[in-house]
């Protein structure tokens, strides 16, 4: 996949990411199903996640990388798993998970923790905060899906905690992702193959 030739970054933003979400479209239930209990093998064997005590992750929706297996892993392993309460202004805040039934349906079809909100200041205490997102390049630039969530909360845990956006193969590109002043880099990517770590 390659990057288009930008006539401004907003536009060429919005070009990767329909191109991206063209491409998963394509996926079938059961290949997001295969490549979630991969990318849960894949992740579990990196060693800031096996060390890790507490970790921010999220709900997957739709087509995109699949977390459930991760988060019930992670959690039947005695890790605190943080999941995002989106808030009105666009920023996240936290909730300890409690389990599958512990999930409600909020806005744009995303599952939310039901336990008290922590304050959106709670990531910090995270060692690895799992992000989503729809490619990454060699920098670890990120691509999101706009809305400036995450890059937020990047910006808030930048330096203190192992930052990993989860992808699927193919969508980590050796063409520069484009990037606003505000786009802050992650740490790694784990795709259902591998995990690519950036140099800083």
């Amino acid at each position: 996949m390659t990057v288009p030739a930008p006539g401004s970054v907003a536009e060429a933003k919005r070009a990767l990411r329909t191109r991206v979400l063209d491409t998963r479209r394509d996926l079938d239930a059961k290949a997001l199903a295969a490549s979630a209990r991969k990318l849960c093998e894949v992740l579990l064997a990196t060693p800031e996640i096996a060390g890790a005590g507490r970790v921010a992750a999220y709900v997957s929706v739709g087509r995109e990388p699949g977390t459930g297996p991760l988060i019930e892993a992670l959690s039947a392993d005695g890790v605190e798993v943080l999941l995002p309460l989106l808030q009105a202004d666009g920023d996240v805040d936290w909730a300890v998970y409690e389990g599958p039934a512990a999930l409600v349906s909020v806005a744009r079809g995303l599952l939310e923790p039901t336990g008290d909100p922590l304050g959106v200041g709670a990531v910090t205490s995270a060692d690895v905060v799992f992000v989503p997102g729809l490619a990454v390049d060699r920098r670890g630039m990120r691509l999101g899906r706009g809305g400036g969530s995450y890059d937020r909360v990047l910006a808030r845990v930048a330096g203190r905690a192992f930052t990993c956006v989860l992808l699927h193969d193919g969508e980590v590109l050796d063409m520069p992702v484009p990037r606003d002043p505000h786009d802050v880099p992650v740490t790694a990517a784990a795709t259902p193959s591998r995990v690519h770590r950036f140099a800083r």
